[in-house]
């Protein structure tokens, strides 16, 4: 049986050569923790077989795709006596991407034209600091996107009238939030789930259990917050719009028409909707007409139950006004002399609704 050779001893720039890495990124290993300090011997530093190993291994996670944090992690578990093979997994699976989409690379040029054809370097700047667009290295006319989608959002918004800087200044406030929420929602699964495995040293059996489980739960975010977003959104929306709309009420309707509404029957389900009670005054039919179920449906969603009887008599006084006027250009157009009546236009409707005559 052969005896082992000695370990093998190297200055740093031996151990340079040999690894691969720069002498200055092996003193910056040092100084972050990733590699174990050389032995002193006189005024000479000694690296050894053990360093050269670890430099191997850094360089190969590095190729994987895990950061400088997250494998000076696994490098403590392993020196810990963990295997590394339930660590790797786990933290595959935390450092993986969270989002199916992928990145994209735009040029300039498409860049500009994508926002109107203007090119604005203030914009493209806080765009690079927020990290929706990332310079490429030796390529000052491409960009990489690592979000697609939230750059076409940004041109989207832009082409509808948003100023550039503050869009940005919108995904700020955003981020802010979103950050907010993240957090809280893993606060809540570290209490409520991965608490037992912080609770001791991780195994590899735990480590692989607790990567399956990361698995499981990543999606869950992103579901509760699409399916609560469209919840407030619509829920806002709606009483948005129900603020404008009553606002846009002719005065006459506010003031009458919307103070009898609750005396107003509405079924959607029947369609049925009974005419509001008038004031007092000449005496007038009232009248139960049937609509559409689907149109009672719409405007009660849009302005509440409470005032779909206001809304529904304030477009058929609007109606009447606009078929009242109506009637009266044609009429004067058929009695004006010859030399008026052309230079009028009796097909010009001012404010007939659809299918008016």
């Amino acid at each position: 049986m052969t005896e082992q050779p000695p370990k093998g001893e190297y200055r740093i720039e031996d151990l340079a050569h040999l690894s691969g890495a720069t002498v200055r990124t092996i003193r910056a290993y040092q100084d972050r923790g990733l590699l174990p300090r050389p032995e002193r011997r006189g005024r000479a530093n000694v690296y050894g077989d053990t360093h050269l190993t670890r430099l191997r291994q850094i360089a190969d996670l590095l190729d994987r795709g895990y950061s400088l944090a997250s494998i000076k992690e696994l490098l403590d578990a392993w020196d810990a006596g963990l295997g590394l093979g339930g660590v790797l997994g786990l933290v595959a699976e935390i450092d993986g991407p969270w989002t199916d989409e992928e990145a994209s690379r735009v040029s300039r040029p498409d860049l500009d034209a994508a926002f109107g054809g203007s090119s604005d370097e203030e914009a493209i700047a806080e765009a690079v600091e927020l990290g929706v667009l990332e310079r490429i290295p030796g390529e000052d006319d491409t960009f990489l996107v690592p979000s697609p989608q939230e750059l076409a959002v940004a041109a989207e918004l832009h082409s509808a009238g948003v100023p550039l800087l503050a869009i940005t200044g919108h995904l700020r406030e955003v981020r802010v939030e979103v950050e907010h929420i993240a957090s809280r929602f893993l606060d809540f699964t570290t209490e409520h789930v991965f608490q037992p495995f912080l609770d001791h040293p991780p195994t590899e059996a735990g480590a692989a259990e607790a990567a399956v489980l990361v698995r499981r739960l990543r999606p869950l975010a992103q579901q509760t917050i699409d399916a609560e977003l469209a919840r407030a959104m619509r829920t806002l929306a709606t009483g948005y719009l129900r603020h404008h709309l009553r606002e846009a009420l002719p005065a006459e309707a506010i003031g009458s028409v919307e103070a009898r509404a609750q005396a107003s029957a509405v079924t959607a389900d029947s369609g049925q909707a009974a005419a509001p009670r008038t004031a007092p005054g000449p005496a007038v039919v009232a009248e139960t007409v049937l609509l559409p179920a689907e149109a009672v449906q719409a405007v009660r969603a849009l302005v509440g139950a409470e005032h779909t009887a206001a809304f529904i008599a304030a477009a058929v006084h609007r109606e009447v006004q606009a078929r009242t006027m109506d009637a009266l250009a044609s009429d004067a157009s058929r009695t004006a002399p010859r030399g008026d009546a052309a230079g009028a236009h009796p097909e010009h409707r001012t404010g007939a609704g659809p299918g008016a005559p």
